[in-house]
């Protein structure tokens, strides 16, 4: 601390800071307790107001400010005197709130922008009925009915899947079966197939009784002659 007796600047310093700044200088000062927080600190006098318009007239420029101060406020700065920081005054504390979630805002808000008028949606459009999903069409059915080698038979398949392996009917089960289909040509193709194996059928049994009466004969020829 500055021991000092003199509180402020005489009418003597602020003349003789006159005739300084009017050669160009600029005399240093140092702040006294009644300056406040700043009191210590070291500035330079940049000008001298009228003491008539206010009592603070004595223009100093402090960092990059330069504020008007009065006499009282200053002080001739001592030789060697070096610039002392004032303590930074206590930040005040916080009026008490109820406990609850904390917000931390580190940016300003946005400004709001102005409302614009959404146009009204237009009405949905109806929607078509759902159609129904197509159910998939069970494979197809197949009877065959087949002729070869002196002999029919019948088979079935639905899709790819045998359900019943050919099979042999007899003659007259393959006419009826044709005759419950009215398809030109068919009945008739299946008739002349019958009438072969009649006609073939027929030829044999007259072999085969031909045959046989030799067979007869034969026999009683044996008979008489034992």
């Amino acid at each position: 601390m500055v021991a000092t007796a003199q509180a402020g600047l005489s009418p003597e310093e602020l003349q003789a800071f006159r005739e300084a700044l009017a050669a160009g200088r600029k005399p240093r000062v140092q702040f006294t307790e009644s300056a406040g927080q700043i009191a210590g600190q070291i500035g330079q006098v940049v000008g001298l107001e009228d003491p008539a318009v206010s009592d603070e007239f004595v223009v100093v420029r402090f960092g990059k400010d330069e504020l008007p101060f009065s006499p009282a406020d200053l002080r001739v700065a001592p030789r060697g005197a070096a610039a002392r920081k004032a303590a930074p005054a206590p930040a005040p504390e916080p009026d008490p709130v109820p406990a609850g979630p904390e917000f931390v805002l580190d940016k300003p808000p946005a400004p709001r922008k102005p409302v614009e008028e959404t146009p009204s949606p237009a009405p949905p459009a109806k929607k078509a009925a759902a159609r129904p999903a197509k159910a998939k069409p069970a494979p197809g059915l197949t009877v065959t009915l087949a002729y070869a080698e002196g002999e029919w038979t019948v088979a079935a398949n639905q899709g790819s899947k045998a359900l019943a392996k050919p099979y042999v009917i007899r003659p007259a089960e393959a006419l009826r079966m044709v005759s419950l289909v009215d398809v030109p040509g068919v009945q008739e193709a299946v008739e002349q197939i019958l009438s072969a194996e009649r006609a073939e059928a027929e030829a044999q049994a007259q072999r085969l009784r031909e045959q046989l009466a030799e067979v007869e004969a034969r026999l009683a020829e044996l008979g008489e002659a034992g």
